[in-house]
Parts: structure tokens; C-alpha cells; sequence
């Protein structure tokens, strides 16, 4: 009986200290959650290798989570400060410029009204085109932009698309050129988002490219679509091809007649949403290309 007694007076002691091993550790970890704030990349240290330590473990895990977290937001946040500083200027330039047209056409009844007229109305689509990007932008950053993707026949479709354009190309006076099949070649895609695609490939050609020649051309690979489009314009310089498609990146002055850095990074974004793959080469002296691929679809029997 006394031993029996002994033994439960040693059960309940190590019980106490086991308890009040507990409490000091719950004590610790709330004073050091409570000082993350004073120094946030510390951790939290325990002895031992009971449950203890296991929670220890997953603690310090959740809290190195959240600091990778909290970088990616911080860096997130810095982007979208640039994105806006850069979109203001950009937006503030061509809208200063069309209410000065404006105001000189309201106070003047001269020869020069056509002119000013068409400046203005230049301005006002370069202004919407910004606008429309921008809108465009941050639905992919709010995770806004939605897909509505069917089975299209390629070739017909984007003939559809490029003849809109062809306008626009004579009165830059831009030569066109298509090789596109008359065969049906099926691919699953966002009529809208690939609309897009290709007319900002075309724009980017025309506004940065300084060519005199764009040509089309679509192609079977086996098991894909391959679609190019290219210019015959000033070549991008080799240092700058990696980043053509990153969001706000500019190519020198010399390329370029405007830009947002917008365009590229778009179409990259759509065309990934899609399954499909851009890639972009530019010779010297030659021609700058973009090519498209998306997995060719077909239609079982």
C-alpha cells in the first residue's frame, strides 16, 4: 500500500513539473509573439524533442511562411505604386495635350481647326488605348478576368480579326502579307482574349517596330498551332529580349514611338491563361517576330 502510494505521489509530481513545463513554454511563446513586431525575423527555440518541440517546429514554419508572404505582398505593392506613378504621367501627358487642341479650336475659327482636329482625335484613342489596358491589367492582378473558352477554327478566325485592321495598316502605309490555310485547324480559346492578342501584336508592330512590311502566318506542328507574326522594323536589341513580356519594361527610345509597357505583358498573360506559349526573335538587318502556340484540338468522331 505504501508503495502504491509512493508511486502515485511520483506520478502526480512529474504531472505538476510536466504542467509547469507547459505553462513556461505557453508563457515564452506568447511574450515572443507579442515582441514579433520589435524584431520579426527571429525565432522561437525550444530543447527537446517531445510535442513540445513538434509544435515549436510548426510554429517557426507558419511564422517563416508568413514572412515570405508578407515579402511577396510588400513587393506586390511596390510594383502597383510604380504601375500607377508611371500610368498617371502617362495618362496626364496626352490629356494636357488634347484640352490645349481643344481650347485653341473653341477660341479660333481658322484653317487650322481640321488639324487641330485630328491631332485631337489622335490623342483621344492613345488615351483610350491606355485606359483599356490599364483596366485590362488589374483584372489580372484582382484574379477578375474571366475565360469564355470554345472551340474555334484558327484560320478563320483570326482572318476575321486581321481584316479589321488592315485599314489601319494602308493608312499607315504599312504593307500586309498573310499565309494563313484555308484547311480548319481547331483550338480551344477566349474569342476575346485572342482578339486581343493579335491586335496588340499588330499594334506593338506598327507603334515600335517602324517597318514597312507585317506578315502573318499560321502553321500546323504535329500536335500544335504555331502562329507568327512580324515586322521587318528596327530590330530589339539582343540585351532586352528576355524581358520584352515582363509588365512596365520599355525598350529604348530609339525603337519606340510611344509605349506603356503593357502591350507585350498582356498578350503574355492571355496566352498563358489559354495553355499557350509566346516567344519573341529579333535579327539585326532582319526581321522581329513573335510566335504564338496553342495545342491544336481535335474533334473525335
Amino acid at each position: 500500500m505504501i508503495f502504491v502510494s509512493i508511486i502515485l505521489v511520483l506520478i502526480c509530481i512529474g504531472e505538476s513539473i510536466y504542467i509547469f513545463r507547459i505553462r513556461k513554454q505557453l508563457t515564452e511563446w506568447l511574450l515572443f509573439l507579442k515582441s514579433l513586431h520589435l524584431a520579426p525575423k527571429q525565432y522561437s527555440f525550444i530543447k527537446g524533442n517531445a510535442i513540445l518541440a513538434d509544435i515549436n517546429f510548426e510554429l517557426n514554419r507558419i511564422l517563416e511562411e508568413s514572412r515570405k508572404q508578407f515579402i511577396k505582398l510588400q513587393r506586390a505593392e511596390h510594383a502597383n505604386q510604380q504601375l500607377l506613378t508611371d500610368l498617371s504621367h502617362d495618362v496626364r501627358t496626352p490629356l494636357a495635350s488634347l484640352i490645349g487642341y481643344l481650347e485653341a479650336l473653341d477660341s479660333q475659327n481658322t484653317k487650322e481647326q481640321k488639324e487641330y482636329i485630328h491631332i485631337s482625335y489622335k490623342k483621344a484613342l492613345d488615351l483610350q488605348e491606355l485606359i483599356d489596358m490599364l483596366f485590362q491589367w488589374f483584372k489580372f492582378v484582382s484574379k477578375e478576368q474571366i475565360y469564355h473558352k470554345k472551340i474555334y477554327d484558327i484560320n478563320e478566325l483570326t482572318r476575321e480579326i486581321i481584316i479589321e485592321s488592315i485599314p489601319i495598316l494602308e493608312k499607315k502605309q504599312i504593307s500586309f502579307a498573310a499565309d494563313i490555310p484555308d484547311e480548319e485547324w481547331f483550338v480551344k480559346i477566349d474569342r476575346t482574349a485572342y482578339t486581343r492578342i493579335i491586335n496588340n501584336l499588330l499594334n506593338n508592330a506598327v507603334k515600335h517596330g517602324n517597318g514597312s512590311l507585317i506578315e502573318m502566318e499560321i502553321r500546323k506542328l504535329e500536335n500544335k498551332i504555331l502562329l507568327s507574326v512580324s515586322n521587318n522594323g528596327t530590330a530589339i536589341p539582343k540585351k532586352e529580349l528576355p524581358f520584352i513580356f515582363n509588365r512596365l519594361y520599355k525598350c529604348e527610345p530609339a525603337r519606340s514611338e510611344s509605349g506603356n509597357g503593357l502591350g507585350l505583358a498582356i498578350v503574355k498573360e492571355l496566352t498563358n491563361a489559354m495553355s499557350g506559349e509566346i516567344t519573341v526573335q529579333s535579327i539585326q538587318g532582319g526581321k522581329t517576330t513573335f510566335y504564338l502556340e496553342f495545342p491544336l484540338f481535335v474533334r473525335k468522331n
